[in-house]
């Protein structure tokens, strides 16, 4: 006969297990944005929520009626030309959101076996929910007008809450599987730049969407054949997110250094190793961009990285602040893993 007990604790291995994949999702889907700003794809279906007024895309340009540029075209004052795989890139990044939506009201529902244990967790999954509800909205404006920048950013920002919310649930219902050392001093102000090391690269990922807008703008006006020149005709915009990318990577060093000195071992030492490397890796890819004529392949790349990084610095600045991820009745002789 089974126990109460094993059912319950299979219900929360089930929902930390989907609460993993779900954020997994939603890296692709933000991936998959990446891939559509760098190929040009934004209005490969120029109607929303349908394609050309299908459900599923057309393939070839004899699906589409004659005068199809006249009909989906008002808007975009007739420039619209089919473009298959600039149609598909676009409607696979929206089965990727109506996916994700799906997945996070499944989190939301498996939350609830925390109902009488932790509530914050079922508090957190709704924050989820009602965040990419809210961004699925968002999604149909950036059609409606027309890639308007400053709703592209806000859907960019919004996804990375969606990361936030989940990653948080994630790791509170992991808490009983965690051994926190009281925190010192010293990662206290670990802490402190670890906040704001966060805030600034989330500015510094708003001025990279602001530098994308500015380099549509270019080959808009030079045209692709001029692909060598794009980088010489950006604004200032750029070099302040070249530089400041300098000022980010001494930030990390900083606190990596300070978290270092007190965990030589355990979870610490591999998401920092992990966050370096990504620190570096997401310098590589702006030299790339910078030098070798923006390559499409590394604009996403570019992208992800970014959103991988300051999902590893909210995820280090939880497991330093017990007090957001360890519930009532977890005291240190119930944590098992060391941290």
């Amino acid at each position: 006969m089974i126990s109460s007990n094993s059912l319950i604790n299979k219900k929360e291995q089930r929902f930390r297990s989907l609460a993993f994949l779900t954020v997994i999702v939603i890296y692709l889907l933000i991936l998959a944005g990446g891939i559509v700003r760098g190929t040009g794809s934004g209005m490969g279906c120029p109607d929303w929520p349908k394609c050309f007024g299908r459900w599923i895309p057309p393939t070839e340009i004899s699906q589409l009626p004659v005068n199809y540029q006249k009909i989906y075209g008002a808007k975009l004052k007739g420039e619209v030309e089919f473009n298959a795989t600039k149609t598909w890139i676009e409607y696979t990044n929206r089965l990727l959101g109506v996916l994700s939506g799906f997945l996070v009201f499944a989190t939301l529902i498996a939350s609830l076996s925390y109902l009488r244990k932790d509530k914050t967790i079922i508090w957190g999954s709704a924050a989820a929910f009602v965040l990419i509800g809210v961004n699925g909205w968002l999604g149909s404006r950036v059609v409606a007008t027309e890639l308007t920048q400053y709703v592209i950013t806000l859907h960019l920002l919004l996804a990375i809450l969606v990361v936030f919310a989940l990653l948080f649930v994630w790791i509170r219902s992991n808490a009983h599987r965690l051994h926190i050392e009281d925190i010192s001093v010293e990662n206290n102000i670990s802490r402190w730049l670890l906040g704001i090391l966060l805030v600034l690269t989330i500015g510094q990922i708003v001025l990279g969407a602001q530098v994308r807008d500015v380099l549509d703008s270019v080959v808009k006006r030079i045209g692709y054949t001029q692909r060598d020149s794009w980088v010489d005709n950006l604004d200032w915009r750029f070099y302040i997110h070249r530089s400041f990318s300098l000022v980010i990577l001494t930030l990390h060093v900083a606190i990596i250094y300070q978290l270092r000195k007190r965990n030589k071992t355990g979870v610490f030492v591999s998401l920092t190793n992990a966050l370096m490397a990504l620190v570096i890796a997401e310098i590589g890819t702006g030299v790339i961009m910078a030098y070798l004529g923006v390559p499409a392949i590394a604009q996403p790349i570019h992208l992800i990285l970014a959103i991988l990084i300051i999902g590893l610095q909210f995820s280090i600045g939880l497991l330093l602040t017990p007090k957001f991820i360890l519930p009532r009745g977890i005291n240190k002789a119930s944590r098992l893993v060391k941290v």
